[in-house]
């Protein structure tokens, strides 16, 4: 049995606001820890549950923030950016049984510790089909198509309350509480450690490859703050204006899906400025 851990950190144990999960900053550097134990913790749990292999694929920022002399030395991670499915690199080789997301959020535009979808600021909405989503629902829908089950979700209480609608059987850990955006009443990392490797034992059971999902075409509607980030994105090929600050593309399969909205984001990240957005 193989897992792959997508691994993000704005719904890590302790983190409440931008700072926690700034490279380069000093409570970053602190939260890297309590992160790598969340990690650690469903790595952990994975190996309780029978798993043969578990590769983590970072898949926050930088994607190097993990601290792999901290983690148990069965694991192996993917680290370092510009890689072809992003956040679920490696479901797509065949060889994934089970997919947990550690450290997830909710998406832009909705209530949640950090909840963002992408992008930091900018994108105030994303919709897959007429719903909203957010980065588990995009990914699920990503790692269907391979045949991959997501097993375990860990986050805030919202984004645990969030994946019902796209992995209702996975086990989900919520390591805090939100109370605004920057703010959430924390549990500690004893506490959620604990938490974490008895929900990825229980969702090892879980990881059962089935057959892939074929849900296209995809609608993808995004919706941003300002009227020239919506104009930048038109600069993708097939992506078309929309609603007042919005833009919208279809694609035939999710892998083509989530890799424009890579493009569109990355394209729309070089047009804002720093005081202006």
């Amino acid at each position: 049995m193989k897992i792959l851990i997508s691994a993000d950190m704005e719904g890590a144990t302790g983190v409440t606001w931008p700072a926690d999960v700034l490279p380069g900053t000093a409570q970053w550097e602190r939260c890297r820890s309590m992160f790598t134990s969340d990690v650690n913790a469903a790595v952990l749990g994975f190996f309780d549950g029978g798993a043969d292999e578990v590769l983590i694929n970072e898949a926050h920022w930088s994607m190097r923030n993990l601290l792999l002399e901290r983690l148990d030395e069965r694991a192996e991670m993917l680290t370092g950016k510009h890689k072809s499915l992003s956040m679920v690199e490696g479901v797509q080789h065949g060889d994934v049984d089970g997919i947990a997301f550690v450290g997830y959020h909710t998406g832009a535009g909705t209530e949640g510790v950090l909840a963002h979808t992408y992008l930091a600021n900018s994108l105030t909405g994303v919709w897959l089909n007429g719903e909203r989503a957010g980065e588990g629902l995009l990914n699920a829908h990503v790692v269907a198509e391979y045949g991959v089950p997501v097993v375990l979700v860990t986050g805030d209480d919202l984004t645990c309350e969030d994946a019902l609608g796209y992995a209702p059987e996975a086990p989900k850990v919520a390591v805090k509480d939100h109370v605004s955006r920057y703010a959430a009443v924390c549990r500690t990392p004893s506490r959620t450690s604990a938490a974490i490797r008895a929900a990825a034992k229980e969702g090892a059971a879980l990881a059962v490859r089935h057959e892939p999902v074929r849900g296209g075409p995809f609608t993808m509607e995004l919706e941003f703050d300002a009227a020239h980030l919506a104009a930048a994105a038109t600069v993708v090929p097939g992506v078309r204006t929309g609603e007042e600050r919005r833009v919208a593309y279809t694609s035939e399969t999710m892998y083509d899906a989530i890799r424009t909205f890579k493009a569109v984001t990355t394209i729309v990240s070089a047009a804002l400025e720093e005081q202006y957005g």
